[in-house]
């Protein structure tokens, strides 16, 4: 990461927020600073993706996240980490899909290998370049807006043309997301979104404990795919061992899995809440509407089970394919629909 210099061109009050632009690598990046210096978080301007988000823990700053270390891993996207995910999350089955009784492909040309399914993953938005479009600090707080256009005819499969923006609100120890997207088209448009986020406390997956107020998993194939219809949802009563209704350790578990009808209590907010069994550390991931998706990264290219993906969605996998999601996923010409959801970290004492 190189050194950040000022001259952003943003009136900083005095002992505010501090807002910076830099590059890793050649990506562009910002940075955004607490007056204290305490709480520092770092933004890419690729597909608006988080990297970094520091807190000082016993005196010495820690990386709440395991977000893209360098300008490679942030181009290669591997584990997309950090990631919102428009205009689909997670997995579309055969990189296929009917809308509107028309059939897209979203890798035309490309054919299944010997041992992996076709499959697409996570949107296009992650690789997306995006644009500062406001930036708005104060003694508390930052706020920063990015914003993109999906075009039309620019993405195979998806002829669908949205303004898409992501909001990050950054106090001290909470950073609150917003993504909204308009259809800009004049059909209605498939959409949904979501966020790949990987947190990690000190130690590894083994020394966490995870509850998650869901009362139904999403049961899936071999390819992670869910079941067709009414199969797909298990409620938990009838699966113990996924249930994280009260605190459960994580050590020893494999989990890619997604946690759906989900309790909603605070004005219709919903906490998964991650905390370390042996120091007083928590982070509370919270979300207004959708399904909770956890994977303990086990499969990750590098460090794995020294992070986990609390992924607040506003659909299960694969709702393109899914007539259970149908109603979920129209965005109508002119309409905008956005999506909250966020993550506080907690030192107790």
């Amino acid at each position: 990461m190189t050194q950040m210099t000022a001259g952003s061109g943003y009136e900083d009050p005095p002992s505010g927020y501090l807002i910076e632009h830099g590059h890793l690598g050649f990506e562009p990046v910002v940075i955004v600073t607490s007056p204290d210096g305490a709480a520092r978080v770092i933004l890419a301007r690729r597909g608006a993706t988080l990297l970094r988000w520091e807190v000082n823990r016993l005196g010495a700053p820690f990386d709440l996240t395991d977000g893209y270390r360098d300008e490679a891993e942030l181009l290669a996207q591997d584990g997309v980490r950090n990631g919102v995910l428009a205009p689909f999350p997670n997995r579309v089955a055969d990189a296929r899909y009917t809308f509107a009784g028309v059939e897209y492909d979203l890798l035309p040309g490309q054919s299944a290998g010997r041992t992996s399914p076709r499959l697409s993953y996570h949107g296009f938005a992650r690789e997306l370049p995006f644009d500062l479009a406001e930036a708005v600090v104060s003694a508390d707080r930052a706020q920063l807006t990015f914003v993109t256009r999906i075009h039309s005819g620019r993405h195979s499969g998806y002829p669908f043309q949205l303004e898409f923006a992501i909001t990050y609100l950054i106090t001290g120890d909470e950073i609150a997301i917003t993504t909204r997207a308009t259809n800009q088209g004049t059909s209605i448009a498939p959409y949904a979104a979501g966020w790949h986020p990987y947190f990690r406390l000190s130690g590894t997956v083994d020394d966490w404990t995870l509850q998650i107020p869901a009362r139904t998993i999403v049961r899936t194939d071999d390819a992670l795919i869910p079941l067709d219809g009414a199969a797909a949802y298990q409620p938990l009563d009838d699966n113990p061992a996924m249930d994280f209704r009260l605190p459960r350790k994580l050590s020893g578990l494999v989990i890619d899995a997604c946690f759906t009808d989900l309790a909603f209590e605070h004005e219709q907010r919903c906490e998964t809440v991650l905390r370390h069994t042996q120091a007083p550390d928590e982070l509370r991931v919270w979300q207004f509407g959708g399904s909770m998706h956890v994977f303990t990264g086990d499969t990750l290219a590098r460090d794995r089970r020294r992070s986990i993906a609390l992924e607040p969605v506003e659909v299960v996998t694969n709702a393109f394919n899914r007539a259970d999601c149908a109603g979920a996923l129209r965005l109508r010409p002119g309409e905008t629909r956005t999506f909250r959801f966020g993550v506080r970290y907690l030192r107790n004492t």
